[in-house]
């Protein structure tokens, strides 16, 4: 009992630390007056990718490898099918061009690129498939050029949201140092839960990483994806994931390999495919019905879809 309150506290703490977070340094952020599509991109989107951060570094560090990747895979499945399904079903969502020719691409190609290095058994004939230290090195080369990419939008754009709160910077720093601390605890909790739960019940880690863990890792992307969608702020609601989702890949994945390599498995060949498989639907999906839009009845078939992966995840694996 006691593992399950504390995998229940351990999302909430990360849940609040991630808002703290990203409260403290939008606000820092906005008094240096930069750009409200940058904040976006990499400050709230990493702000709500700092609970599969958290998660994989300390399934990194521990030697619980299945965790990390099941944890950034069906995180990244379950933001495009699952948060962007239930955001367009609330409102639907139309798009800008340079989201559907670049950002939306670019996360494409994040997936692809995994798919790539994390085939060694296929592409070379290694014995086994795993991501090394220099693949990680890779993954994060490409987000690097990602952050530039995001930084060189802010030369085009205007200044700060007004909507952004502004704090005092001392008020500002305290929010970060208490979303850190809240995602360090619920981090660890979380983790050491996931394991005692694949134990119990004689899972595979990597089961339980693409679905206790990844969804309740994407709750923060739910409720501002939900939430912008709600308050008819598209751009927000699509942004936030696929921000979400190329700082998963690129910069999670690429910083928990380097911690510790991390081998894949057979299994988890199906779930890179799905991943991909899943931005290739939101791509098509922006020309069908009406162009660069995601409808609700589009979100329907997306939830639907999602919920057929999960159903084939529990009795595949």
């Amino acid at each position: 009992m006691l593992v399950y309150i504390l995998l229940i506290w351990g999302f909430i703490l990360l849940i609040k630390g991630a808002d703290l977070l990203v409260d403290g340094a939008s606000s820092i952020a906005k008094s240096f007056n930069i750009s409200p599509i940058v904040i976006g991109l990499t400050i709230v989107a990493f702000g709500t990718s700092m609970p599969e951060f958290i998660v994989n570094v300390f399934a990194s560090a521990t030697g619980n490898t299945e965790i990390a990747i099941g944890n950034i895979l069906g995180s990244n499945i379950a933001n495009v099918l699952l948060i962007l399904g239930v955001s367009a079903v609330i409102y639907p969502l139309a798009t800008k061009q340079n989201t559907v020719w670049k950002e939306i691409p670019l996360s494409l190609l994040a997936a692809t690129v995994l798919g790539l290095l994390a085939n060694d058994a296929l592409i070379d004939g290694a014995p086994h498939s795993s991501l090394t230290r220099i693949d990680g090195m890779v993954l994060l080369a490409f987000f690097v050029i990602f952050l530039y990419y995001t930084f060189g939008i802010s030369q085009v754009t205007g200044g700060a949201d007004e909507e952004i709160k502004q704090f005092s910077n001392l008020k500002s720093t305290l929010l970060i140092i208490g979303g850190v601390v809240s995602l360090i605890v619920g981090g660890k909790w979380i983790v050491d839960g996931a394991v005692k739960i694949a134990e119990a019940f004689n899972l595979s880690q990597s089961l339980v990483g693409l679905t206790v863990v990844a969804v309740g890792t994407s709750l923060p992307e739910l409720a501002t994806s939900a939430i912008a969608a709600y308050k008819r702020q598209p751009d927000i609601a699509i942004g936030n994931v696929v921000g979400s989702n190329i700082f998963n890949i690129f910069g999670i994945l690429g910083f928990s390999a380097i911690i510790h390599p991390l081998p894949f498995n057979a299994g988890l060949q199906a779930d890179i495919l799905m991943s991909i498989f899943a931005g290739l639907i939101l791509f098509v999906f922006l020309f069908v019905g009406k162009r660069h839009s995601l409808d609700r009845w589009q979100g329907a078939v997306m939830i639907m879809i999602y919920i057929a992966y999960i159903v084939y995840s529990i009795y595949s694996k």
